[in-house]
């Protein structure tokens, strides 16, 4: 991202809430004093400067999902295939849905979800974007290029918000414009009018985004990137190829291949773990990564990213506690000054995003020499040994072997497999945390889109394009790349789709939204999924792809009897696909009516949605 200087930085956070809140009283005084600096909202907003600071603004709302304790990526994925909460000792973490997700809870909560985060978030992101679009004529500028510039990465904020929001929630409010006092009259509209008119700012933005970006901000890659995710929505297959192959074959942006970056050096290494190195992430010769949220410990005036990814904490499995030996001694210890130091390596996890059998297991059944699963890059519980001093001290015969789930007799060794046992991505997961002496996972920048998803997205539109021979090449390209087994044009489905992407974007993909938008797309299309059935979008809510393919492939929502340690069961419904629309928008909105959805409570009050934007 453009840098900028600690105290202006200070200075805008108070325009911002000068600008977008209005005080609930303050003294004329207050009112008719000169202002004492530049950023003040009569002259802020009139440069190139201003309308970058609060873009700038925008961008640190899209990078905040990836970061802090119970990240709201995390929601992302325990609504899809790949996760579910994996607190297990406590009520309150997302896990029986059917009794937690409802419009009046505590939705916006580490121990709960972050449902409510997304909406609040992404419409705050809206209103940056909408005040840097209205005000534009207002600024004076040093080339036609940099006003097209700014609009265009405006545009892209907007549109990432209700490309998000639309699948996160469906049919919503759409604002185009800057909101300069209260209003309480606001209305849905339905998702693909939505759809349609992000398409066709996208793609006049395109041409406007620089080409060539600093790390971090938005460039024309991220621009075209996200409106192949927005064809794909629409189900315009050919030109979301068109924008995909833009990015892909457009000489920017290139596949890594080789070794490089930190540990390039590090011989029993490879380009998988060195493309996840957080410090690698944003070097400028790696030519994969599109669109990277910065975030470096040296950083200040980023609060939204205090503790950094955290991702060691949230979702390592809790392997420190309630392990024992085959003899029945504890076999774990999370010291930094064990002799064999494991939390230094792997970190102090509580199993919050708790990864399924699917994602963990199911999907590298046929791994081979998968780079992404071999053993250094990838751990099972059974790759860790006990660690325990105690075991050492007293001689057990088990200190230093590998961990074991059951005796022979099928007793379990750990008291609670959901939270303590599973699988995970060491090279995605090892993020340096020099600030913590049991490391949760530290400060390091974060991929939001790269290259990968942009062939895996173009083999989704050749697949929808019933072209499986072009769709196989673009899914090889990433599994070559990663040492994989390559597939041919028979295997190609969808389910080798989210496989593979799965695979390949675990933890960085929003999981939910994307498996939503493929569930619209078998709605709209009424295309029979793999696994036989055709959808409508006239009952979306009771009969999804989203909901069968969660219940075809997990191994929590239908398992008769399963409960965590707490007493807690999982539950899941069709409805689920779409998120409720928190109470207190609906509420506060006196003059109008934004629907709610269905299967929640106040759907009876629903109108027809607009399928015009209004003048």
């Amino acid at each position: 991202m453009k840098h900028i200087d600690k105290n202006i930085l200070k200075c805008l956070k108070l325009l911002l809430a000068a600008v977008f809140f209005f005080p609930v009283s303050c003294s004329k005084d207050f009112l008719d004093q000169e202002p004492k600096s530049f950023f003040t909202p009569e002259n802020a907003l009139n440069s190139p400067e201003g309308l970058n600071a609060v873009l700038s603004q925008a961008l640190i709302g899209i990078r905040a999902e990836f970061y802090g304790d119970g990240a709201p990526m995390i929601t992302e994925n325990i609504f899809s295939e790949v996760s579910v909460e994996g607190t297990t000792d406590k009520a309150g973490p997302a896990q029986d849905l059917n009794a937690q997700i409802l419009p009046d809870a505590n939705n916006n909560s580490g121990d709960t979800n972050k449902i409510n985060f997304f909406w609040e978030s992404f419409y705050e992101g809206i209103k940056f974007a909408n005040t840097v679009i209205d005000r534009l004529d207002d600024a004076e500028f040093d080339s036609a290029e940099q006003r097209a510039d700014i609009l265009g990465r405006a545009l892209f904020h907007r549109a990432y918000r209700y490309y998000r929001l639309t699948h996160q929630f469906g049919d919503i409010p759409f604002l185009l414009n800057e909101v300069n006092g209260p209003k309480l009259d606001f209305v849905s509209t339905d998702r693909d009018v939505i759809l349609r008119k992000i398409q066709e700012d996208l793609n006049m933005a395109v041409p406007m985004v620089n080409e060539v970006a600093p790390g971090g901000e938005i460039s024309r890659g991220a621009v075209l990137h996200l409106l192949t995710k927005v064809n794909l929505a629409l189900g315009d297959f050919q030109a979301a190829i068109t924008s995909a192959s833009q990015v892909i074959d457009g000489g920017q942006y290139a596949l890594m291949t080789e070794r490089f970056g930190i540990d390039a050096g590090v011989a029993e290494k490879d380009v998988t773990w060195d493309l996840h190195r957080v410090e690698n992430k944003s070097l400028p010769g790696n030519t994969e990564g599109i669109f990277v949220a910065i975030d470096r410990l040296e950083f200040e005036g980023q609060g939204a990213f205090t503790g950094g990814t955290q991702i060691q904490r949230q979702a390592v499995p809790l392997w420190w506690r309630f392990i024992n030996t085959p003899d029945g001694q504890n076999g774990m210890s999370d010291s930094p000054d064990a002799e064999i130091n494991l939390v230094t390596d792997i970190g102090r996890g509580i199993g919050r995003n708790r990864g399924t059998h699917y994602s963990t297991k199911e999907i590298w059944q046929d791994a081979n020499n998968d780079q992404r699963h071999k053993l250094g890059n990838w751990y099972d519980m059974e790759d860790l040994v006990y660690n325990a001093p105690s075991l050492k001290n007293s001689g057990n015969p088990y200190y230093g072997k590998n961990l074991e789930l059951y005796l022979p007799n099928g007793t379990p060794l750990c008291s609670d497999t959901i939270r303590n046992w599973y699988g995970f991505p060491q090279y995605k997961f090892l993020v340096p945390d020099p600030t913590q002496t049991r490391p949760r996972g530290g400060n390091g920048d974060w991929y939001i889109y790269r290259l990968a998803e942009t062939y895996l997205l173009r083999a989704e539109a050749y697949f929808w394009n019933n072209n499986n021979d072009l769709a196989a090449a673009d899914i090889n390209e990433v599994r070559l790349r990663a040492e994989a087994d390559a597939i041919v044009a028979n295997d190609v489905n969808i389910d080798m789709i989210l496989d593979e992407r799965a695979r390949e974007l675990y933890y960085e993909e929003s999981r939910k939204t994307e498996l939503t938008r493929i569930a619209y797309i078998f709605a709209r299309t009424g295309r029979p999924a793999y696994n036989g059935k055709s959808y409508s979008l006239d009952n979306f809510s009771q009969d999804n792809f989203w909901y069968d393919r969660i219940m075809d492939v997990t191994d929590f929502y239908n398992v008769p009897g399963l409960k965590t340690i707490f007493g807690v069961s999982y539950t899941m419904s069709p409805y689920h696909v779409l998120w409720p629309i928190p109470a207190s928008a609906i509420n506060a909105n006196t003059q109008g009516i934004i629907n709610q959805n269905e299967g929640y409570p106040g759907a009876e009050n629903n109108i027809p949605p607009l399928i015009t934007i209004p003048e």
